[in-house]
């Protein structure tokens, strides 16, 4: 109790980006009304980009990129976005509505209106997610769009293709993309250091060494989607989606050193996969002040993987896969004038079932139930705005003899005060429940290596978290920086262990710890040295970890920074993009996401956009990843590293044509997320 009291008054003690007074709230119709670029709100930011912005991108991954969000690593290249601090996913949407690459690709910066960028995801939200970006946008009501982004790297064997077009009129708009994307890389090396602590006090050395690779993966989208809008009266979407992936056989050929012994060894995996997606999207405007907004998503994914590896003696098997999940949403929503009131009620029906055969002998069935209900108010009492919301969730779960139900809770609470024009203080808490993955839950086990299991533990029980965030903030029209802590403690966590067993095997798994205690203090600052020319950002991160475990104590200390440069030198655009990579502690195991580093040229005429990106410059080995695992039994360096990642050189050409008339769209407030898990163990 003491850590955590420290923790505490330690987050007490930060400081944060920020805002605006609340008069400065007011929705702004246009971007060229002469304001600052950027509101604080109790739960993020709304940011208004610059036409000089808006006119140098030719995509949403584009303008973000260009934005310089906290936090937030845009790869342009492969079309894809991480955030820096580990701390949850990203969750991407337009005009409300989640979006994947192909959405991105064909959003028309000029016809965005603003930006809200939330890093104080309300309950209704999920978990896992760390950040939501919500681009609003103006469409046409008549006319038409037709366009094509192709990017493909010159110094490797990879690609991405997208052809879109959309179509509207009236009340009407229909939409139809198609996405193909490809990669040969024969670059990856992984180094690896293991020793095993046996049972009759000995230490076993193996070192796994790539000395050959490839990576292939081949992947093809097909969206269909149409729109029927009544002005601010209702809104129908039905969208279908295809997803085709497809592995051909990747391996990993190994020289093996245990001991005295030395010998190669062949790692070798294919995957092919299909997923329809169906999804069922309807808003109705009752008053001025209430809506009601329901979505439905029927997911279906088919797998079939393979998956063999020699070392010490061949070991091979194959998995069957079958998913079949339906996620529904109904929201209501009430602009009361003391507060905007919203309540919902979410749930989820999915089946799996894994069949594993070969080596591995197992049939995994699974049915897991979720139903989720949230309610939320958002208001002001005087000069300080408030957000309260409180989530429930019953979680039901059965595979084979095992049947599991919980009761999991989520409240949160955001407070912000501005005691000056262009300063806010803002103090966020939440405390969330969660579960581990599908596949680690499952009671199947798989062989690693000659020394090494992974198991799936059935009996985990959900992990709670309390969550403290304190900002300070400063904003001005040219420059805006923040000062923030965030704190973290979580009891019971689900943390990863290695348990030996007596015949000297190493199985891997989940188990429930003792206690996780994180600090985190960032400062981060933006600035246009240059109006609409020139901006710099830079920020800095220290991360403090704590892992309790019932064998072990674990304690680090990270560091971490980045910048970004950008210049507007009329058809052209010069970027450039560094940060430090990312270190985190999970459990036993210290990892680090490596640096990323970028140049881009851009030059835009009409509409036509040619950019050349130059990712890790002259740095011929990337490393991509590393981890340290300190187990008491298992002591082990990993290190992969990426030549093909390397001075990573790729040409974009983006064009696209529109024809029609704008008008103020109609904002899509929920959306279901298309169904990935397919819960097999890997």
């Amino acid at each position: 109790m003491k850590r955590i009291g420290i923790l505490i008054l330690l987050s007490t003690f930060a400081v944060t980006l920020s805002a605006q007074s609340e008069t400065q709230t007011v929705e702004l119709q246009e971007v060229e009304v002469k304001a600052a670029k950027v509101i604080h709100k109790p739960d993020g930011q709304t940011i208004y980009p610059t036409e000089v912005q808006k006119k140098a991108s030719h995509s949403g991954y584009s303008i973000l990129q260009k934005l310089s969000l906290p936090n937030i690593r845009v790869d342009e290249a492969s079309h894809s976005l991480s955030a820096i601090d580990g701390r949850g996913s990203i969750q991407l949407r337009i005009d409300g509505i989640i979006v994947g690459r192909e959405e991105m690709l064909s959003l028309a910066p000029e016809r965005i209106s603003r930006i809200d960028f939330i890093d104080n995801p309300g309950v209704r939200y999920g978990e896992g997610i760390a950040y939501v970006i919500n681009i609003l946008t103006r469409r046409n009501d008549s006319g038409y769009t037709v366009g094509v982004d192709l990017m493909q790297a010159l110094t490797a064997k990879s690609g991405n293709d997208l052809i879109y077009g959309k179509w509207n009129a009236g009340k009407s708009e229909l939409s139809l993309s198609y996405n193909f994307g490809f990669k040969d890389f024969e670059g990856n090396r992984m180094n690896e250091t293991a020793h095993y602590l046996l049972t009759d006090g000995s230490t076993r050395t193996i070192g796994r060494n790539d000395i050959a690779s490839r990576s292939r993966s081949l992947s093809n989208d097909l969206q269909l989607k149409y729109n029927l809008a009544d002005s601010a009266n209702y809104v129908f979407q039905a969208s279908l989606k295809a997803d085709f992936s497809h592995i051909p056989h990747n391996y990993n050929r190994k020289q093996i050193v245990d001991g005295g012994e030395r010998y190669l060894a062949t790692q070798s995996n294919r995957n092919l996969s299909s997923s329809p997606v169906l999804d069922l999207y309807f808003f109705k405007q009752f008053s001025p002040r209430q809506s009601l907004t329901l979505n439905a998503v029927g997911t279906y994914i088919s797998t079939s993987l393979r998956s063999s590896y020699d070392e010490g003696e061949p070991y091979a098997y194959e998995v069957d896969g079958k998913t079949y999940s339906l996620m529904s949403e109904a929201v209501y929503e009430n602009r009361l004038k003391p507060f905007t009131l919203t309540a919902g009620i979410n749930y989820m029906q999915k089946y799996t079932k894994n069949r594993y055969t070969g080596d591995v002998n197992s049939v995994n069935p699974m049915h897991n139930r979720n139903v989720y209900a949230f309610t939320e108010i958002k208001g002001a009492v005087g000069p300080v705005r408030y957000t309260a919301g409180l989530g429930g969730s019953y979680l039901d779960y059965r595979q084979q003899e095992h049947d599991y139900r919980y009761w999991l809770f989520r409240p949160k609470a955001s407070v912000a005060y501005n005691p000056a024009q262009a300063v806010q203080l803002k103090y966020d808490f939440q405390i969330s429940e969660h579960v581990s993955q599908v596949a680690m839950i499952s009671n199947t086990t798989i062989r690693n290596n000659s020394m090494e299991w992974t198991l799936g533990n059935p009996d985990i029980r959900p992990n709670r978290e309390q969550e403290h965030t304190f900002q300070v903030s400063y904003t001005h029209p040219r420059f805006q920086s923040f000062l923030q802590a965030y704190g973290k403690l979580c009891a019971q966590p689900n943390m990863a262990t290695y348990i030996r067993t007596a015949d000297d095997k190493f199985v891997y798994t989940q188990l429930n710890q003792k206690e996780i205690d994180v600090l985190n203090l960032m400062l981060y600052a933006n600035a246009w040295i240059i109006p609409d020319k020139l901006s710099v950002a830079v920020s800095g991160t220290l991360f403090r970890c704590f892992n309790f475990g019932e064998d072990y104590t674990h304690c680090k200390t990270f560091y971490s920074g980045t910048a970004n440069v950008q210049a507007y030198l009329g058809k052209f655009t010069l970027s450039a993009f560094i940060d430090s990579g990312f270190r985190f502690l999970e459990g036993e195991t210290e990892g680090f996401n490596g640096s990323f580093t970028y140049l881009n040229a851009a030059y835009r005429y009409k509409n036509l956009n040619v950019s050349l990106t130059w990712q890790q410059p002259l740095n011929p080995h990337y490393k991509q990843f590393q981890s340290e695992v300190y187990n008491r039994y298992v002591r082990k360096t990993t290190t992969l590293h990426c030549r093909d990642f390397g001075n990573f050189v790729s040409l974009n050409i983006a064009w696209k044509f529109s024809q029609g008339r704008a008008y103020k769209d109609i904002r899509r407030n929920i959306n279901q997320k298309a169904d990935k898990d397919t819960g097999i163990l890997r």
